[in-house]
């Protein structure tokens, strides 16, 4: 019988991974690390304090070339009016207005093509429904030869000034074509932490050359995917498949704010006009932010009760703080208990655990925005 591992996908810094000492586990069909010889509480703590360095090459990314404005049929984020050096976030919609993934998508500068990038374990997916979607009118072209690496934390811009100088003129969602220590690369100044920082986008074949060279700067650590679960949820931020899903829609996920302005008025998006009617009448359900008290984490699947011990919802992410030194979550309960500090009670083996509904993101973001 074959080791389930062979069957894994591998990113091109794979055996980086490996010589670095990383923990290697299953994650959206690949062999990612989950943590280094520092461990995940370490290296949380040091991307919120220097920079780490994520490998995030599983992410689908791909360019669509033609009428790029198509892309509105199945996104109700402002597409047309995206200026050039932008990016934005935006959710891929079913046709019943449910929540098929999440993404990003940016126009570069003297570009006609706008470059997608998507969230790995639904990827094949989302550029299958994409294409079909907008048939005819523009065509998707994913580039599963391309990595990605994500440099985060307050002392990233610095970092890679010294192999990219001026990309740390770039402000938060902006986007570029660069070279980082003289590979072609695009950069973005964005992530998933909550921290200042940078995705970067190359072609597989330079992701080791250039890793090592960022690793090679005293403030970076390599950082597994168990750090970058933490830091994501302590900035308040949705993981797909867990937060966000084809049952879950953009009102009660609390992400009207990815809708245009002209597309929220237009409705011309997948069920516009019940989504519209939802974020003006209010939801039977809402995300939230929560706080346990004591130490002991509420993972993803436990019931939430109110004070009688009903049940009114359930934790979909939920783990410890290292930045707050105690636990967080978030998940979704009935509109009527969504008030900040309300207070609930968590079922844990049986037990009502008290909690408070708490305002998100737990942790402050740090993102470098425009003066």
């Amino acid at each position: 019988m074959n080791n389930s591992s062979e069957t894994l996908r591998r990113t091109p810094l794979h055996a980086l991974h490996r010589e670095l000492g990383g923990k290697m586990v299953p994650f959206a069909g690949y062999d990612m690390p989950v943590q280094y010889a520092a461990g995940i509480l370490k290296e949380h703590l040091h991307t919120r304090q220097k920079a780490g360095l994520f490998d995030v090459s599983h992410m689908g990314q791909a360019f669509l070339a033609g009428d790029t404005a198509a892309l509105e049929r199945v996104t109700p984020a402002d597409v047309a009016g995206l200026k050039e050096g932008g990016q934005r976030y935006g959710l891929l919609l079913t046709p019943q207005g449910t929540i098929k993934d999440d993404f990003m998508f940016s126009r570069l500068t003297g570009e006609d093509d706008l470059y997608l990038v998507v969230n790995a374990g639904t990827k094949e997916g989302d550029f299958a429904y994409i294409g079909g979607a907008l048939a005819g009118a523009a065509t998707l072209t994913p580039r599963p030869d391309r990595a990605l690496l994500a440099l985060q934390g307050p002392l990233a811009a610095e970092v890679l000034e010294r192999h990219s100088p001026g990309v740390s003129a770039l402000t938060f969602m902006n986007v570029v074509r660069a070279s980082v220590a003289g590979a072609p690369v695009i950069v973005s100044r964005t992530g998933y932490t909550g921290e200042d920082g940078f995705e970067i986008s190359l072609e597989g074949a330079d992701a080791e050359r250039v890793a090592r060279t960022l690793l090679g700067e005293a403030e970076v650590l390599p950082i597994g995917l168990g750090a970058r679960d933490s830091l994501r949820l302590e900035a308040g931020l949705c993981l797909y498949g867990h937060d966000i899903d084809e049952t879950t829609g953009p009102v009660e996920a609390g992400l009207v704010w990815s809708i245009g302005k002209r597309r929220k008025l237009e409705q011309d998006f997948p069920a516009g006009a019940r989504i519209m009617a939802e974020a003006a009448n209010g939801t039977a359900r809402k995300r939230v932010g929560i706080r346990p008290d004591g130490r002991a984490p509420a993972r993803e699947g436990t019931e939430i009760a109110d004070k009688t011990g009903r049940v009114i919802g359930r934790v979909t992410s939920g783990g410890f703080g290292p930045s707050l030194g105690a636990p967080v979550a978030m998940g979704y309960v009935e509109s009527a208990f969504a008030a900040d500090g309300t207070a609930l009670n968590l079922i844990v083996r049986g037990n009502l655990l008290p909690a408070t509904v708490t305002p998100m993101p737990f942790v402050p973001h740090n993102y470098h925005r425009p003066k």
